[in-house]
């Protein structure tokens, strides 16, 4: 990281992954390009877990070259009279690896269920049910992430 006056440390990192509304996912498609793609996410210790399709340009990225990186931004502040904003970000290196165990499948869509939409509980077990076998989850190992603060200056 080039602004070490910037840098926060993993706790803190880790603090942003778990409050982030959504994350950018990034990788390298089929050709060779960059690729990156909103996902939601929820993290499980050392773990982050997103859903989707079971087929399509991100799987095959992830299926070619599993090495990803995760870019997460937590509370923004725009300045009203800087041309600045104010951020916190994290951003995870992993691995990817699709999930094939169903329990751990559902254990992952419990996890994001209760994260994203926990009022719809109830309504859990008849979606899973209808939708497990259709559904793909992958599981990004972290090997390593990186925290940044900007604070606004007055």
């Amino acid at each position: 990281m080039r602004r070490k006056d910037r840098e926060m440390d993993e706790t803190f990192a880790l603090e942003v992954v778990d409050k982030c509304e959504y994350a950018v996912l990034s990788m390298v498609d089929t050709e060779g390009k960059a690729y990156g793609i909103p996902v939601t996410i929820v993290r499980d210790g050392m773990a982050v877990y997103f859903h989707c399709a079971k087929e399509g340009k991100k799987i095959d990225a992830l299926r070619k070259n599993p090495e990803v990186s995760i870019a997460c931004v937590g509370d923004t502040c725009r300045a009203l009279d800087k041309f600045t904003t104010a951020f916190e970000s994290a951003v995870i290196f992993g691995r990817a690896g699709e999930v094939t165990d169903d329990k751990e499948k559902i254990h992952a869509l419990r996890l994001l269920c209760e994260r994203h939409t926990p009022t719809n509980m109830a309504n859990f077990d008849e979606a899973i049910q209808r939708s497990l076998s259709v559904t793909a989850i992958w599981k990004i190992e972290i090997l390593s992430l990186t925290g940044k603060q900007k604070k606004l200056k007055k």
